[in-house]
């Protein structure tokens, strides 16, 4: 999808303004129509992720420019000077994002930061769950204007046969009076399934008991909204429901992550290899463990300098995400050492996994500069883990066998032997 925005003001310095901080904070192209028909040739030339648009124009004196740009099929923030609380609401009647007062560098940094969101919001699924056939269609109105992308269905039980199929869901909105199933029914069900730090859940409801809203609270529900609600209201919640889902899960990946590769940190590894050893102990599922290492590191370092190390520690930590499926543990211990776990495997074929990253290894080349560029190798030891031994024990095999391949000459894979 086009990053391009599209600017129309007639007040020229304002216009430039406005264009030079959104070229700037947001690294995108931006055009500039100071009319309708200007803006009318540039709606024909290009495709814009937003359109900004001043209502009152010398030949669109009434907001004629928004009604163009939306039945053109764009995305629309009114910018304005017109503070009317009437004719603010007219507006926000139209299928725009917001109404945003101009009022200086305020405003200009708040639109930004909605741009900034939008962009964000098109990695995000989100399921409204409404036997109200007008209502859902309202609402997918509004949350794809919002950039979302969004699926509907009647009622609890399709919601839970939903998040089956699409598990990367974010963001659940639930009425509360359904058939089969009802919100808060549905509500109890998903966090069976599904934490707060996965999934929101943002419930609705025009019953006018007040302790519903705290029955949903409690049960799991990330906020409410008592209908019926402005279009605003809606917005805001939801946006920041999910903005609050992004934050818990950057400071899990965070405290999970290893900060330079983007690999799991040891601290995760062990809580969750230990998860997994306590499941394959029932299906007696066998996996594979190796330590890796890379060779004469540290002559790399003093030679080449640190940058040029962590750029070699980025570019096996590559290798070895694009070398293992996704359900394999891929880990970084510290410095030059990795764990690799490859899961649901026989020696023979795990062998063949760990030879065939070494190798890709020995035939990389890692650029330094545009005369030069340098290889390294790895050394690697692994087990096959006894379902009877511990992950410590299995470890400290792997990391045998590592030893004896660093003596052996480095740059090659020694598996123990039994």
């Amino acid at each position: 999808m086009s990053t391009r925005i599209l600017v129309v003001e007639d007040n020229k310095t304002l216009a430039k303004l406005i264009s030079k901080k959104l070229e700037s904070a947001l690294n995108t192209e931006v055009d500039v129509a100071y009319s309708l028909s200007e803006a009318k040739l540039f709606l024909a030339r290009h495709k814009y992720f937003i359109t900004l648009l001043d209502v009152n124009l010398p030949d669109a004196p009434n907001g004629e420019v928004v009604d163009y740009a939306i039945k053109k099929g764009n995305h629309v923030i009114v910018l304005s000077a017109n503070i009317d609380k009437n004719f603010r609401r007219e507006m926000l009647k139209k299928n725009i994002i917001d109404y945003v007062n101009k009022g200086g560098n305020n405003d200009i940094n708040y639109i930004i930061s909605t741009i900034q969101r939008l962009k964000k919001n098109q990695a995000h699924k989100v399921l409204v769950v409404d036997d109200a056939m007008m209502f859902r269609k309202q609402m997918q109105k509004m949350l794809e204007n919002l950039f979302f992308e969004v699926i509907t269905v009647a009622h609890g039980e399709e919601a839970l046969g939903m998040l089956q199929a699409k598990p990367d869901i974010s963001l659940v909105i639930t009425d509360y009076n359904m058939p089969v199933m009802d919100g808060l029914e549905l509500t109890l069900e998903i966090r069976k399934t599904y934490p707060k730090d996965e999934l929101c859940i943002l419930a609705l409801s025009g019953n006018e008991d007040s302790e519903v809203s705290a029955m949903f609270l409690k049960h799991g529900a990330n906020d409410y909204i008592k209908k019926p609600f402005s279009k605003e209201e809606f917005s805001v919640r939801v946006n920041n429901s999910i903005e609050a889902l992004e934050n818990i899960q950057m400071v899990t990946n965070y405290a999970n992550r290893d900060y330079l590769t983007g690999l799991y940190n040891r601290r995760y590894f062990f809580n969750t290899i230990n998860e997994y050893v306590d499941e394959v102990k029932e299906s007696g599922e066998r996996f594979a463990v190796a330590m890796i290492d890379i060779d004469n590191f540290k002559n790399i370092n003093d030679t080449y300098g640190h940058d040029i190390g962590d750029k070699v520690i980025i570019s096996l930590a590559d290798i070895l995400k694009s070398s293992t499926n996704p359900r394999d543990i891929v880990a970084r211990f510290g410095g030059e050492e990795f764990c690799v776990v490859l899961k649901n495997i026989n020696r023979f074929s795990a062998i063949d996994i760990y030879e065939r990253i070494r190798q890709t290894v020995e035939e990389f080349v890692l650029p330094i500069n545009k005369e030069e560029s340098i290889h390294f190798t790895i050394s690697i030891g692994a087990t096959l883990h006894n379902v009877e031994e511990s992950i410590e024990e299995a470890i400290n095999q792997a990391d045998m066998m590592l030893y004896k391949a660093k003596k052996n000459g480095k740059n090659q894979v020694l598996f123990e032997e039994f």
